[in-house]
């Protein structure tokens, strides 16, 4: 059975993480994905351990299930070619800067024109009618700009980077969702639109839903700020032979806790025995937590626990996320035989339909890969084809890279 977005045609003009895993979102449910790239490929093309050069690591966890055209944009050639594609369209999504973009012809008026109930995404770093408008953002930029980065630094601790790309990741879901919607508004309407989705903003929203705190009252009823984050509940704890993470902060689940680790009697403390009190004496609780930690083993805790319905999980080492034995219960991470990569570990969709599911159909393309394929798609002849690829105006893969 098709995924839901099966006959969708998206043409992808993303580059790095943010585009790119909001393209390859709508890729799995089944869009037909043309990835354009420059000459010089996805940055990502180079990020990470490589088996052959242009095909790293975090390009394969990016770009499933989509076709690699390469197209000099900067050439009449390549965009006519662009162009012809964008018209056959459903969806158009860049994360360029205005400037280039206008620059180019590919701004939404532009677009338009020949393609007007195009979906049009544009995803970039700062909202057009701000101040900041037009610069240029990086994940580390959004994370410190949004607040993330006084977040991580929050109760006194030093402010730091979110070791991830959690302002790209963050955009490129908001980046698909709206387009989802978009698309729904055109079914019922016939109206294509244009889009929006900038990352100060997609960010700010995200890390300020419970921090916004007194300040989401006029006059403000606080300072923007959790107390519950800064001082949590919530911290690893040692056991005899490695880490866990217990949640124990209902009544309930503190008894069971203290049931557990040979300590019921202070479920009746009065200085712990509700929620509000062991709040008040937070860094007793901590101590005491981490006292009956110790007693046993990290398995023995969570198997207790887990039957008690006591909120707790192991804590797993990167290395120890790639052998889960639940992530391999529901095929998680899955192996595949690449053309050119040899074998190669990708994570399905994480979610579940049961009439029209999501999947991997296509792996990752090599640069270039299908841009003789895709220009016969779009109506050249064979000896346009060659011609452009001749005049660099398009460009394909080096048939023996990889080996």
């Amino acid at each position: 059975m098709p995924g839901p977005f099966h006959g969708l045609k998206v043409v992808d003009l993303t580059t790095v993480f943010v585009g790119p895993y909001s393209t390859q979102l709508l890729a799995d449910m089944g869009a037909e994905v043309v990835k354009v790239e420059a000459p010089d490929g996805d940055l990502t093309r180079l990020t990470g351990p490589s088996s052959n050069p242009g095909m790293a690591a975090s390009f394969l966890q990016l770009n499933r299930n989509k076709r690699s055209l390469g197209l000099d944009l900067k050439t009449e050639g390549g965009a006519a070619v662009l162009r012809k594609l964008i018209a056959e369209a459903d969806v158009f999504v860049h994360n360029m800067r205005p400037e280039p973009l206008a620059r180019l012809g590919f701004t939404y008026k532009d677009v338009q024109a020949f393609n007007p109930g195009i979906v049009y995404c544009n995803i970039w770093g700062f909202g057009a009618d701000g101040r900041y408008a037009g610069r240029a953002a990086f994940d580390d930029i959004i994370q410190g700009v949004s607040g993330l980065v006084a977040l991580e630094g929050f109760g006194g601790k030093p402010p730091r980077f979110v070791p991830m790309l959690i302002a790209d990741k963050v955009t490129g879901v908001m980046a698909a969702f709206a387009m989802a919607g978009a698309l729904y508004h055109k079914l019922k309407t016939g109206e294509g639109q244009e889009i929006e989705t900038p990352m100060f903003e997609t960010m700010t929203s995200f890390a300020m839903i419970e921090h916004l705190a007194g300040a989401g009252f006029e006059p403000p009823l606080g300072p923007p700020g959790s107390e519950r984050h800064a001082k949590p509940m919530r911290f690893p704890i040692a056991t005899k032979d490695g880490l866990m993470c217990i949640l124990a902060s209902s009544d309930k689940h503190w008894r069971g806790l203290t049931k557990a680790g040979g300590r019921p009697e202070l479920a009746d403390d009065p200085r712990y025995k509700d929620r509000r009190s062991r709040l008040a004496r937070r860094e007793e609780v901590i101590a005491l937590t981490t006292e009956m930690a110790k007693t046993r083993t990290t398995r023995e805790w969570v198997d207790e626990l887990a039957e008690a319905g006591v909120p707790c999980m192991h804590i797993n080492s990167l290395e120890e996320v790639v052998t889960d034995p639940h992530l391999a219960d529901v095929g998680f991470f899955k192996e595949y035989d690449h053309a050119s990569e040899g074998r190669i570990r990708l994570m399905r969709p994480p979610y579940m339909l049961s009439k029209s599911p999501a999947e991997i159909r296509t792996l990752p393309p090599r640069f270039g890969e299908h841009t003789a394929e895709v220009l016969a798609e779009l109506g050249y002849d064979a000896k346009t084809v060659a011609a452009m690829l001749a005049a660099g105006a398009a460009i394909q893969e080096e048939r023996d890279a990889g080996g």
